[in-house]
């Protein structure tokens, strides 16, 4: 195991770095992170050949042709892998790289392992936005008609990550602690909320929307969605990267942080807001996915180490390669239908939770 460096957290997780060289590891996600995306794009409903697959990606990127021409440029199985699966593909990538890079930020500045954004109300937020959006009809007409449910769903978020922070900060110093239970009381009164608008919503399509986008789905993907969305997640995982000297401070403890010369309050704040602006674009986009913020840096923690330095690119490709093959699973576990992803990351996510929790060498931030 490697040795870490003086003022870092120790590895902590589940001591697989014996098991894990970091460089193979390096090298090995996003490898299988590539050969996931090209599986993604061939399987489905409708079965493409994964060599047929390459040439029809590589012809359409480059315009070269590698083999039959006829074959690449018949048509059907360009329009399914170019138009349907690519851009799902990628949104799938873009959407668990921003959930695992923000449940680990959370987790750090609030020093706590069950810390992410469904669990900091964020999350309900934007779902209590954009339920409002498509029921009651914010961005039906006006400036709004294109983006009702994403601004819907970002309002939401923003005012909810407000509402967490102020409560957390009534009657003194913002800590790690009150985040949390401000976070747990937010969740709850924006479900509420929720529930309350679908109980009285007047409009059965509606319902069945909001019902279905609760649940997380990826079937929307289109390629005009993408560039907002790889902007966002772009921008957020490099502003991550930056950071890891700040979250590894803050795993040791505030007294310490405060020590360094951070203002833990003020990062925390930022985090907040940068964390709200992600969640609520994702969850417009594709619904209520929840684990993949919270098992996904435990997991790679587990493997590189606490240091923020390699565990949030890890933990950005390992949400990517999650998401990726939980969509590619709710699409082809049951011939003829589509699960929504969302289930699918619970059925997978709850038990490796439980599988960690009693696991005894598991320590968050521990040496």
């Amino acid at each position: 195991m490697s040795k870490t460096s003086p003022g870092c957290p120790g590895s902590g997780g589940l001591s697989l770095s014996r098991k894990w060289p970091l460089k193979t590891f390096a090298v090995l996600l996003p490898a299988v992170l590539l050969v996931s995306a090209a599986l993604s794009l061939s399987l489905g409903q409708v079965r493409i050949p994964l060599s047929l697959t390459y040439r029809l990606v590589w012809h359409k990127i480059t315009g070269m042709v590698i083999g039959d021409r006829a074959e690449l440029t018949a048509g059907s199985f360009m329009n399914i892998i170019w138009q349907i699966r690519f851009p799902r593909v990628l949104t799938a990538m873009l959407a668990g790289a921003g959930l695992s890079l923000c449940g680990t930020v959370m987790q750090a500045s609030v020093k706590n392992p069950l810390a992410d954004p469904y669990i900091l109300g964020i999350s309900s937020g934007a779902s209590l936005g954009a339920t409002f959006a498509i029921l009651i009809g914010f961005g039906a007409a006006g400036i709004f008609s294109q983006l009702g449910t994403a601004a819907g769903a970002f309002a939401g978020a923003f005012g909810a990550s407000m509402a967490v922070l102020t409560l957390a900060g009534v009657g003194g110093k913002l800590s790690s602690v009150k985040l949390v239970l401000s976070g747990m009381v937010i969740n709850a009164l924006c479900n509420a909320f929720s529930n309350f608008i679908i109980y009285f919503a007047n409009n059965a399509e509606g319902i069945k929307t909001v019902t279905f986008w609760t649940m997380g789905s990826l079937a929307s993907a289109k390629w005009e969605k993408l560039p907002l969305l790889s902007v966002l997640i772009g921008a957020a995982i490099l502003f991550g990267l930056s950071q890891f000297r700040i979250l590894n401070a803050m795993l040791l403890g505030d007294e310490a942080a405060v020590t360094l010369g951070i203002n833990i309050t003020a990062y925390r704040r930022i985090y907040m807001v940068s964390s709200s602006l992600i969640t609520g674009v994702m969850v417009a986009y594709c619904g209520m996915i929840g684990f993949v913020g919270l098992i996904v840096p435990h997991i790679v923690r587990g493997i590189v180490g606490s240091d923020h330095r390699r565990l949030l690119p890890g933990a950005v490709l390992a949400g990517a390669l999650f998401l990726l093959w939980a969509d590619l699973i709710a699409r082809i576990i049951l011939p003829g239908t589509e699960i929504p992803i969302g289930i699918i990351t619970a059925m997978i996510g709850a038990p490796v939770f439980v599988t960690m929790l009693v696991k005894k060498g598991y320590g968050f931030g521990r040496s």
